[in-house]
C-alpha cells in the first residue's frame, strides 16, 4: 500500500513540474511577444524604471535590516542583555565534572595506553 502511495505521490509531482515548465515556457513566449512589440526607446525608459525601482527596494531593506539588528542587540531578551557570566549559581560550570579528565586519577584520558597530552 505504501509503495502504491508513493509511485503515485511521484506521479502527481512530476505532473506538476511538467505544468509548471509548460507554464513558465509559456510566459516567457509571451513576455518576449510584449518586449518585441515596443519600441526601443521604450524598452531603455523601462529599464531604468526597474533599476531605479530595484534601488529604492535596496535601499528600504537596508533600513530595515540595520533597525533589525540595533533592535537585536539593544533588547533585554538576548544574551547580552542578561547579566551572566560561568559563575552564575544556575549552572556553576566550573564546579560541574570535567568530561576530558579522568577523575579517578586527576589524569587526561589516555588513548590506547597513552597519555594523550604528554609523553613520559
Amino acid at each position: 500500500m505504501g509503495l502504491l502511495k508513493r509511485l503515485l505521490g511521484k506521479e502527481e509531482q512530476n505532473h506538476f513540474k511538467e505544468k509548471l515548465k509548460s507554464a513558465q515556457e509559456e510566459d516567457r513566449v509571451i513576455t518576449m511577444v510584449e518586449e518585441r512589440k515596443k519600441s526601443a526607446n521604450l524598452r531603455e525608459l523601462e529599464r531604468y524604471q526597474k533599476e531605479a525601482q530595484e534601488a529604492q527596494v535596496k535601499q528600504m531593506l537596508d533600513k530595515i535590516h540595520k533597525k533589525n539588528n540595533q533592535e537585536m542587540w539593544k533588547t533585554k531578551n538576548t544574551i547580552l542583555g542578561e547579566k551572566t557570566t560561568i559563575l552564575n549559581n544556575d549552572r556553576p560550570i566550573l564546579k560541574e565534572k570535567n568530561i576530558f579528565m579522568d577523575n579517578k586519577t586527576r589524569i587526561p584520558f589516555t588513548k590506547g595506553g597513552e597519555n594523550m597530552f604528554f609523553k613520559y
